[in-house]
């Protein structure tokens, strides 16, 4: 396609890309001449408060944080600069993330706010996700003797911020020593939650999550030999609690059948 000023152009479709630019940065572009300011102010309205609605919907912590004029900043710069790749508008939270992690330059921002947003944005992908299980699994299947399976509805998450525990009381500044571990999840009821894990049990996920091989005993012994622990039986009695209680919250979906 030729550039927006290019001659080349068919006059209508300068024109209309005249007219989005103003809509999207009405500070760096003129509106269309024939077109009078106050109509001109109905659309910049009507487009950006749409945006910002759906936006503080979608992330109502970071909504939160922010005070007014930081906030209706933020989603302006969103507007006026990333080029969505969807016209799909239930993907405009992935495409603001995208802006953030890729475009957002302002360096008065959070330090958190990147994580935050994601974790916030987790809950939408995955409420939308249609992911379901492949192949044959048997959901009372021995989770020590078996090939745990977990749900494909389960996302394991590892942020350098306690992404869900910042409020307006309580925003860190640097991150805390160790590394906050969750899981967000989909039960059968289409409910969204999460748990906190421990290192060890999101170690467990993870090697769960890349391999189809090792029964749940097998990954387990292999946790006790990472963690140099005198006691294999303790791991193992501790692991399969551990594992009976993924797959209570729906997290693990049983075991691979043969």
């Amino acid at each position: 396609m030729p550039p927006a000023k290019s001659p080349e152009m068919p006059e209508f479709m300068r024109r209309q890309y005249a007219f989005a630019a103003h809509i999207r940065d009405p500070e760096k572009n003129p509106p269309p001449e024939d077109v009078t300011d106050r109509r001109m102010a109905v659309y910049r309205e009507l487009f950006f408060n749409n945006l910002e609605g759906f936006l503080a919907n979608n992330f109502p912590v970071l909504r939160s944080l922010l005070e007014d004029q930081a906030w209706h900043y933020l989603v302006r710069d969103f507007y006026a600069r990333h080029r969505a790749q969807t016209p799909l508008f239930h993907e405009i939270s992935r495409e603001f993330l995208l802006y953030l992690e890729t475009e957002r330059t302002t360096s008065g921002d959070p330090p958190f706010l990147g994580e935050l947003a994601h974790y916030e944005w987790i809950e939408l992908a995955l409420s939308l996700s249609d992911l379901e299980p492949s192949g044959d699994i048997d959901p009372e299947g021995d989770l020590l003797e078996g090939l745990p399976v977990i749900s494909p509805l389960a996302w394991p998450l590892r942020y350098r911020f306690p992404v869900h525990r910042i409020s307006r009381d309580y925003q860190p500044i640097e991150p805390e020593a160790q590394p906050t571990f969750l899981v967000v999840y989909r039960d059968p009821h289409d409910q969204v939650a999460f748990m906190e894990l421990n290192p060890v049990t999101a170690r467990l996920l993870e090697l769960i999550s890349k391999e189809e091989v090792n029964s749940g005993r097998e990954t387990l012994v292999q946790i006790a030999h990472e963690l140099q622990h005198p006691n294999l039986e303790q791991i193992i009695g501790g692991g399969q609690q551990t594992l009976t209680g993924l797959r209570t919250r729906h997290i693990l979906l049983g075991t691979r059948k043969s």
